[in-house]
């Protein structure tokens, strides 16, 4: 899945702002009751790990944990689940100067387990919940910026 957006905004900012783990709260959907589960510096680096709480179905709460794996300043940065409910969680996030603004551009690459049940589970509900996460975040963006 890819997703992009332009942000009137310096790529300074666009940097400052993702990649403080803190904002990650600011850009999820309010009903999937997302915590930081322990302090962290301002800013990402590699080698980083998050771990969270969130409730991404039905408000059952699940236990994630993602290490920041790549870092490029004011380029890009990549996290990837180390513990959770995905069997792959690799999310690319891209940042470009453009006349507008900054591009932003998520590339998320990701799997569910169990099989054929998990693809069968992604293509009823995993697929439009991820959907949603993103059109909400492009929403908050718009607002914030």
């Amino acid at each position: 899945m890819v997703f992009s957006q332009i942000l009137p905004i310096t790529l300074e900012e666009a940097w400052s702002f993702f990649s403080n783990p803190y904002n990650l709260s600011k850009i999820t959907p309010p009903a999937m009751n997302f915590r930081i589960q322990h302090t962290l510096p301002e800013k990402i680096y590699e080698g980083m790990f998050i771990e969270y709480r969130v409730s991404p179905l039905a408000g059952f709460p699940v236990e994630w944990v993602t290490e920041i794996t790549h870092v490029k300043e004011h380029s890009y940065f990549i996290d990837e689940q180390r513990k959770g409910p995905y069997s792959i969680w690799h999310h690319e996030h891209h940042f470009e100067e453009v006349k507008d603004g900054v591009l932003m551009t998520d590339k998320l690459y990701y799997s569910l387990p169990f099989g054929v049940i998990g693809r069968a589970i992604n293509s009823l509900i995993v697929r439009n919940k991820v959907l949603a996460i993103f059109q909400y975040r492009r929403k908050i963006l718009e607002e914030l910026f």
